[in-house]
């Protein structure tokens, strides 16, 4: 794992889940979960929240007046279009802010300004100039914004961006509003503006990524390396059609690589799990199984080999640490793909001490459960007792088959190993499981009668598996059988089977000629 030796400069993490994020589809947060999820960005420790669009409802103006109020370190930003009323309603919002900022944006690319705008170059600049100035005259903070800057000549960004910070703005953000460019394009955007804008170091540049093309996260990071010091991201990467860089991807990112990127911010890393799970529960949005950081599997490990060199040493996969980001540990998860270093490993974690050929044994059963379903420590240890069960069983089942259905009685052949003879039966029932029953006491002729027979499941799912109990009587003793498989029918033939040798080992110990019954 990397570890900064050069002394960090601070970058700047501007959140917008809450207004941003919230114009995805669907994702619309109610005033009390807007609160819950800026108080824990607070505490996180975000340096600038944008609250919200004050003027595009009554109910995110008094969104943000609330989280004004109530936060206490973070700036609290609300968002502006270039017009006075927009900057009025913004600045109205955020005014009980103990430290308020003003965002207000125009389009500034030919596309935006020919099709959205229907303004000309002139134009557009004489509102960027009147904005910010007004919002100036309102607070202290202002940011401005260049919208689609990815797609605007650099001529006249340079020129936006030279006004905007003579007239009054502290930050300058350069998005790349449909997720258009490459990171190489991006660092050379911001590049050029730091060389050629005057009066640039007078502001802070931030970037804002889209990520249409899956670039995001990446476009941000080059942007902080040209000169940006600010990143605009979302919990979780929320946003608009594919989303926006990823607060969580952003933050790890400079924390780990601290070598090529000698940035710090002001997270606490240690919070980033619960973020995703605060955003994703009020949004309704799941994080994908493999999300970056805080992905389900994010620190999961199945593939054998893998498993392997994490038993050994845990950076032969892992670069961070999952309590770094508030995940309690990793995760070694059985499947079809695990070897034998992470089952025996697993096995002892459950409680067995096994010897190899007994775990050879249980390891050969587990990967033909694998190969038929997800398989959890209940179904691990179902299927070690049903093998330390079963290891002495004079009685085997061989082959199993059974019919049943609508029209024709349910019908079994099975094929019994008693003491290394196989003897195989066909026969019918009134039921599955009774034709099942009747084959093992045809193949094994006995005088027990079943007391209980029960079906229950090791886990939940209608793949999981079936744990079923028989219990048997003769001549006053009791004996209880379990069997455990996918397969309900096959798991009662097990149940039974394993009764029966239990009653063998008893008639055995009360009188060795019992076990010589006729056939």
């Amino acid at each position: 794992m990397s570890t900064n030796t050069v002394k960090a400069e601070r970058v700047r993490i501007f959140d917008t889940t809450l207004r941003d994020g919230e114009q995805s589809p669907g994702a619309a947060m109610t005033l009390e979960e807007k609160i819950e999820v800026a108080e824990y960005l607070d505490g996180m420790g975000v340096d600038i929240i944008e609250a919200g669009f004050p003027i595009s409802s009554q109910g995110d103006f008094e969104a943000v007046s609330e989280i004004a109020r109530r936060v206490k370190n973070a700036a609290v930003c609300g968002l502006a279009r270039a017009g006075f009323k927009d900057i009025d309603r913004a600045g109205a919002a955020v005014k009980a802010a103990k430290r308020p900022r003003i965002h207000t944006f125009i389009s500034t690319s030919p596309v935006h300004m020919k099709h959205k705008l229907q303004m000309g170059a002139n134009a557009v600049l004489d509102a960027v100039g009147a904005s910010v100035a007004y919002a100036r005259k309102l607070v202290d903070d202002v940011q401005w914004s260049a919208e689609d800057a990815t797609r605007t000549e650099h001529d006249f960004l340079c020129r936006c961006v030279e006004l905007a910070i003579r007239s009054g703005a502290t930050t300058i953000n350069i998005p790349d509003t449909v997720g258009y460019a490459t990171p190489q394009e991006f660092f050379e955007l911001i590049a050029m503006l730091k060389n050629r804008v005057p009066n640039i170091d007078q502001a802070v540049i931030a970037t804002h990524c889209h990520n249409d093309l899956g670039l995001a996260v990446g476009n941000s990071l080059a942007g902080v390396l040209a000169g940006a010091r600010q990143v605009e991201c979302t919990i979780n990467g929320i946003g608009e059609r594919a989303g926006n860089a990823a607060l969580e991807e952003i933050v790890m990112a400079l924390k780990v690589r601290g070598d090529r990127m000698p940035f710090a911010t002001g997270i606490n890393t240690s919070m980033l799990a619960r973020a995703s799970k605060l955003v994703s529960n009020v949004t309704g949005f799941p994080v994908q199984f493999n999300k970056a950081i805080v992905g389900k599997n994010a620190f999961s490990h199945e593939s054998g080999i893998h498993q392997d060199g994490m038993l050994k040493n845990v950076e032969t996969y892992e670069i961070m640490r999952p309590e770094d980001v508030g995940v309690k540990e990793t995760s070694l998860v059985l499947g079809k793909l695990s070897g034998r270093h992470a089952f025996r490993k697993k096995l002892e974690q459950l409680g067995y001490h096994l010897a190899d050929a007994a775990v050879e044994d249980a390891f050969r059963r587990f990967k033909d459960l694998a190969d038929k379903k997800k398989v959890f420590d209940e179904d691990i240890v179902a299927l070690v007792d049903d093998e330390i069960v079963h290891r002495q069983d004079t009685i085997v089942m061989k082959a199993l088959k059974v019919e049943c259905g609508i029209g024709f009685a349910p019908a079994c052949e099975m094929t019994l190993d008693v003491e290394g003879e196989e003897r195989r039966v066909k026969t019918t029932g009134d039921g599955p499981v009774d034709a099942i029953f009747r084959a093992i006491r045809e193949a094994y002729p006995h005088e027990a009668t079943l007391e209980v027979y029960q079906v229950g499941a090791v886990t939940a799912g209608t793949d999981a598996q079936a744990n079923v109990n028989v219990r048997l009587a003769e001549d006053g003793r009791t004996v209880t059988g379990k069997g455990a498989d996918t397969d309900t029918l096959v798991a009662s033939a097990h149940a039974y089977v394993n009764a029966l040798n239990k009653l063998l080992v008893k008639r055995k110990k009360q009188a060795p000629e019992a076990l010589n019954v006729a056939r």
